[in-house]
């Protein structure tokens, strides 16, 4: 019991970490969009894109679940699964403010471009961590077999 509550506390500490950089990294890039095209974005758009960021870090921490996937096909799925709460999302906008049909284009364009350049450097991390893992193995087992 008391492991599953160190591998509960690793994950969401590398989850909070994971939705911190994302969304410093989107933030920053909205201001240096801002401020090179002379606009301003409110607290809504800031709060919107926070939300997003947690559901991006959310879907993309849940990559073992797909393990048995091909990685295309795993990388696919997770951004179909991460459209769908995108699009939950801007039901739920829906609901309190119009959302136009084009204004849901422009958003899941704006959320694919960051979406895939920051699955880019997490699936990389995940496949660099998983080669790492495969030579140590190796080296393992290699090491059993000279003796």
């Amino acid at each position: 019991m008391n492991w599953e509550i160190d591998v509960l506390k690793k994950y969401l500490k590398l989850l909070a970490l994971m939705i911190c950089v994302s969304y410093t990294f989107v933030s920053v890039t909205g201001v240096i969009v801002n401020i090179l095209s002379g606009t301003q974005i409110n607290n809504f758009n800031t709060l919107l894109m926070f939300v997003t960021c947690v559901i991006a870090s959310v879907v993309l921490s849940f990559h073992k679940l797909f393990d048995d996937l091909s990685p295309l096909m795993m990388m696919a799925l997770q951004y179909l699964i991460a459209c769908v709460l995108i699009g939950i999302m801007l039901f739920v906008i829906n609901l309190f403010d119009e959302v136009t049909l084009k204004g849901c284009f422009e958003f899941y364009r704006s959320f694919t471009i960051p979406y895939a350049i920051l699955a880019g450097f997490y699936y990389f991390s995940v496949f660099a961590d998983a080669k790492k893992d495969n030579d140590l193995i190796k080296e393992i087992q290699e090491q059993r077999n000279s003796k």
